[in-house]
Order: structure tokens, then sequence, then C-alpha cells
């Protein structure tokens, strides 16, 4: 107990300010700045729309869940309510001795389930522990499942036992291995199906969150007007579930009709032939036929087009859940693919950077998986890229093979959803390998593909406030290309090395400057600024 007058370590939630009145007081980049000047022709209504009511009962606190002043708060652990992580030790250390005594009686708790025990030494009156699933990518169908039984059971119990407020977190933890990001949208998206189908006016959630990730995706769930909904809107993910907030499979929709020979209209003139043609329009009956004899078909080349698309869709998926298995942080640390705003037809842009892309020195495969999972919830709506080809060099060019494997390799949406592919600063070579590439190689692409000299031909097409322009492609379209007229060559000998030094001079608009290239005889190339 804390002594008379002094502080209190506990928060009151009456004390923090809403979602509705909450500021971005570190001055973070929100995605309604990102997206400041969608078009107003968005698809509505939101599946997430503006809401006051159910901000007002949104509170982000950024600290720890156990010194929350509350009716309960959220803790993740194991199966045997032992588990070791920052969530779990802060609580019990509060909580005191006691809790550990009580989680004993409770002899543990499956994957997906709650259980529920007193605060103790805390300030919230109760305690919800609930356990994650382990995440594997071949397995993520379960996992999501699972993770949204955590959220369901917990916002039950909530109701069930008539709690004022509650304290979330995001239930994850290392040793889980849950993705973060699809975790936190899993939370989001609950949280909001369950305060908007929850009518009593004094139930409260607060979402506590340590993350500047979780402040980014907030008001994707809770926009806090009505221009943060129509600028997040095209950020929301595609698989969002059901009106519950649980995920869709469409290998569990399946249901077979009460009586499937009857016909709608009840015309008497029923056959078998109708009959057996009714229950063939089923989901259930259209089954697969003979598995040995759909490969023997593939090696003969006999495949339908419906069955060569169905197989390419699960070799994608495949790929899909690797890149979203497999730890990708040195290829991000590249910055070669990023999300930048839109272009004039609201069309969200994907910025793609030659030059930083180490193509000797990096892992090809993991390169492309990383695409995948940047690319995979962007092209679900329309899109463009554009391709900074600035002062790249022979190790940054990609193979053509590559290309075309990466072509072939991802789904129909990249491919139909790209609207437009600008290449910027490219070069002679560039445009005749890009040329017999797209005319060859791949199908559908030659007429994307436009050529842009400079960045004021990009400004006509994406305006300049919406696209992050890398800093060494802005300076080099202020200062131009290296164009030599004059050039003048002596030898020089350094001790047993023999050198040749050039001496060009640019162009007057850029800055006067000498370039001078020593030219090693059998060993190699470098070059030296110098400014008059």
């Amino acid at each position: 107990m804390d002594p008379l007058g002094a502080r209190s370590q506990f928060v009151d939630i009456q004390n923090l300010p809403t979602w509705q009145q909450q500021l971005d007081e570190d001055g973070e980049e929100t995605p309604l700045e990102q997206s400041d000047s969608l078009l107003s022709q968005q698809a509505f209504p939101s599946p997430f729309p503006f809401r006051p009511d159910i901000n007002r009962k949104i509170i982000l606190f950024c600290g720890d869940i156990a010194l929350l002043n509350c009716t309960a708060i959220l803790n993740t652990s194991n199966e045997s309510l032992n588990d070791k992580n920052p969530v779990s030790d802060s609580v019990h250390q509060l909580a005191g001795p006691e809790l550990r005594d009580e989680l004993l009686k409770l002899k543990g708790c499956r994957t997906g389930e709650v259980k529920l025990t007193k605060g103790f030494n805390l300030a919230a009156r109760f305690i919800v522990h609930t356990v994650g699933p382990k995440y594997k990518a071949k397995y993520r169908t379960a996992a999501e499942s699972s993770l949204y039984s955590c959220y369901r059971n917990t916002m039950q119990l909530a109701v069930e036992q008539s709690m004022t407020s509650v304290g979330l977190c995001v239930v994850n933890t290392a040793k889980r291995g849950y993705p973060l990001e699809d975790a936190t949208h899993m939370a989001f998206s609950k949280t909001h199906t369950r305060t908007n189908t929850h009518t009593q006016p004094f139930y409260q959630c607060v979402c506590v969150f340590l993350k500047r990730l979780y402040r980014k995706l907030l008001p994707l769930y809770f926009p806090r007007s009505e221009q943060e909904e129509r600028a997040c809107l095209p950020l929301i993910p595609a698989d969002i579930g059901n009106s519950e907030g649980e995920p869709v499979v469409p290998e569990r929709q399946i249901r077979i009709a009460e009586k499937p020979g009857t016909l709608e209209d009840d015309s008497e003139e029923e056959s078998l032939e109708s009959d057996l043609g009714q229950v063939g329009n089923h989901a259930f009956a259209r089954m697969e036929g003979d598995v040995d004899k759909q490969r023997k078909q593939i090696l003969q080349g006999q495949m339908s087009e419906a069955a060569i698309h169905k197989q390419h869709q699960r070799n994608y998926n495949r790929w899909l859940c690797r890149a979203r298995a497999e730890d990708l942080s040195d290829i991000a640390a590249l910055k070669a693919l990023y999300q930048t705003g839109v272009d004039m037809c609201g069309r969200t842009v994907m910025i793609l950077v030659g030059r930083n892309i180490p193509v000797t020195l990096i892992d090809i495969e993991k390169a492309l998986l990383y695409f995948i999972h940047v690319m995979d919830h962007i092209t679900v709506k329309e899109y463009v890229m554009v391709y900074f080809h600035t002062l790249t060099s022979e190790h940054n060019h990609l193979d053509s093979n590559f290309l075309k494997n990466l072509y072939d390799i991802v789904d129909t949406k990249f491919k139909n959803n790209l609207k437009a592919f600008y290449f910027v600063h490219p070069t002679f070579r560039s445009k005749v390998s890009t040329w017999f590439f797209t005319s060859f190689s791949v199908s559908g692409m030659k007429d994307k593909v436009r050529y842009l000299d400079n960045l004021q031909q990009l400004f006509t097409c994406i305006k300049p406030e919406q696209i992050d322009i890398p800093p060494f492609v802005l300076e080099y379209s202020i200062r131009g290309p290296l164009r030599p007229i004059k050039a003048s060559k002596k030898k020089h000998v350094i001790g047993p090395l023999k050198f040749s030094f050039w001496t060009c001079k640019l162009l007057p608009d850029s800055n006067n400057t000498l370039v001078s290239h020593y030219l090693e005889e059998g060993v190699g190339l470098g070059f030296q600024l110098h400014t008059l």
C-alpha cells in the first residue's frame, strides 16, 4: 500500500484522454498525412466508419498494462499460465504471490480460451488470462482462428461480468512467433466489432500498446473524422473477416442444402437428370477428381485453364506464407521498395530504387519474398510503380531470368491492378533491355511502361508532395548527367604502378566540377572530385 500522501503508481483511466481527444503528441506521420489527397470517389461505405461515440470508448495508453486502474486487464500467457514475457512478468510482480497460487488452482488454460482471476494487489479488479497460438506458416488458418477466439472470449467474458472498462494488449509474444502486424490488425478489428455491438454506454475499452506501429494502425479501425476515414480506406486489409471480425475460410463455407434436388419454382416436372444437375452445381458436389489422373494430365500438358490457375494460386500462397514467416529485416533495411502517396487518379504509388539493390550481395530469393510480402495487400487495388534507374551500375541490374521468375510467381492481381510503370532516368541500354523483356518474356506489360527523362515529367502524373524521392535522385535531376566537353590524357608512374590521368570538363550547370579518372593499368578504375 502506498504511504499516506504519496502519489500512486497506478494510472486512473478516467484521467486519460480518449482516442477522439488524443492527438499525435510526438508528431509522427499518420495515414491521413500519407494519403492527404485521395480522391473523394473512394468506395463507400467503409467497413469501419467514423463513429465519435465509439471513439470515446477507446483509450490509447502507451505504458504498462498492469498499472491501469480499470475493471479488468488482459494478460497473455502460455498453457500452464506461467509464461515469462514482459506483460506477464509485470502483472505477477505487482499482483503479488497470491496470483501465482490462484493460477495453480486453475490447472492451465487451452489455446484460445480465457481464465479469470482476481486482481489482488493490482488496481484492476480482475485479470483475464488468455493463451495465444503458436504461429507456423503452414498452419496459419488455425493460428488466426485461435487468436480470434482469444479476443472473442475476452470480450464475451467482459460482457457477462458487466465490466465497465477493460485494458487490452496484443496477444502475442516473441516465443509464440505470431507476426506482430497481423496480430495487431486482429486485435483492432475484434475490438471495433465488440464496441460497436455493445450497447451499454458506460462500457470502455483501453488499448495498451507500446510501439509506433499500433498508433499508425488504430486510425484504420477507429477513424476520428470523415477525412481520416477516407484517407485510411485504401489502407484497410482485404481480409478483415466477416461482420463479427472472424477470419473467413472459403473451405469452411461449404453447405449442403436440405433438399438439393428440389427446384425453387416447385415445378412438378422433376426428373432424375434435373436432380443430379441441381446437386452438381453445389459447392460440396464440385469436388476434385482423381489426384493421380490430375498429375498425369500435368505431365502430358493437358490441364485446363481453371486447373492451371488453381495450381498457380496454391504456388503463390506457399510463397506468401514463407514471406510472412521469414525474417526479412535485412532486405527491408536497403529501402529499395516502399510505399508513398497516391497519383493524380488516387492510385497507390510504390517506389523502387535501383541503386539500393546490391544484386551481387543480397539473397535474391529473400528479395523475392520481401517483394511479395510488401506488395500483397497493395495489389488488391489499382496501383502504380515508379522505378528510379538513377546512377545504377552493373551490380544493381536484376537478371532477366529473375524478373521472369518473379512475374510467373506473383498473383494475377499484381498484373491486372498495375496501371502504370514509370521508368525514371532510363539509359539507352536499359530501354533496349526493357523493350526485349516486355515484348518477348512477359505479356501485357509493354503498354504500361512509360520512360521519363526528368522529374518534371513525373510530376505531371504524381504531385511532388505525394512522392518521397531519394535525395541523390533530386541532386542528379538538378545537376544533370556528366557530359564531358573536353578531355586530356596524362600518364603518371608511381613506383611499379602506371596510371592514365583523364580530366573532363562538365556542363556549366554542374557547378564547375572536374572529375579526374585514374585508370590503373590491369588493376581497376577510380575517380576523384575537385571543385574549382
